[in-house]
């Protein structure tokens, strides 16, 4: 026998679409599928809908994946407790930087992503805190806010995913087999050049950074 339709009366109502659920939907669909599937379609589908509903609460995909950013900056939590504000500040960076890393295509999306949510709001907030705390004035420390998350930014947006075969090697291949007729300094600093952990070589920029950022003035 075939079985009778059920009546659209029966089926269960499908939740109301908010703003709220939309993102959630994306931050799952980005960390079961990766940032490319985070898509207006590939959303609509997953939400039992069609993509011209999902408009009336996201404009464009770039303001989607800004917004899936926004929610796992959430994930990066307050100042921790311990240490000087210097120490703080870098640990709360580098939580940043992880949190990126964790989503190499989020990470290269946030060089140009503009996140305006409540979640930057409190990462903001949680950084001028700190320069604040470290006695850094407010129009140095307006400025360099953004000049620390730029470089966390890119840090892991060049980290992110899988490099290009061959991509590093052939870097230092070109540094060590530099000459020192043509290219002194470079062959007198070639190990400098390439040593280091990326985590080490992201705590000195970061730290040398905070130190510029200190002493440096902002032209009237």
């Amino acid at each position: 026998m075939t079985a009778t339709p059920r009546s659209r009366r029966e089926r269960p109502a499908k939740p109301a679409l908010t703003r709220e659920g939309i993102v959630s939907a994306a931050v799952a669909i980005l960390r079961a599928e990766g940032l490319r599937k985070v898509t207006m379609r590939r959303l609509a589908q997953e939400l039992d809908t069609g993509p011209a509903s999902l408009y009336v609460y996201v404009r464009n995909t770039d303001e989607l994946h800004a917004a899936v950013l926004d929610e796992l900056l959430g994930t990066v939590g307050p100042a921790p407790a311990g240490g000087d504000w210097r120490q703080r500040l870098e640990r709360v960076l580098t939580a940043y930087t992880d949190m990126l890393l964790e989503h190499p295509g989020l990470a290269r999306s946030a060089l140009t992503a503009r996140p305006s949510g409540p979640h930057y709001l409190n990462l903001i907030e949680t950084l001028l805190a700190l320069l604040d705390e470290g006695g850094v004035p407010r129009e140095r420390a307006a400025r360099g806010v953004d000049l620390l998350l730029q470089h966390a930014t890119a840090t892991a947006a060049e980290h992110a995913g899988e490099e290009p075969l061959g991509g590093w090697q052939a870097v230092e291949r070109a540094v060590r087999g530099a000459s020192g007729r043509t290219h002194p300094h470079i062959a007198a600093t070639a190990d400098d050049l390439l040593s280091g952990t990326p985590e080490a070589r992201l705590s000195w920029a970061l730290q040398a950074l905070i130190t510029g950022i200190e002493h440096t003035a902002v032209p009237a």
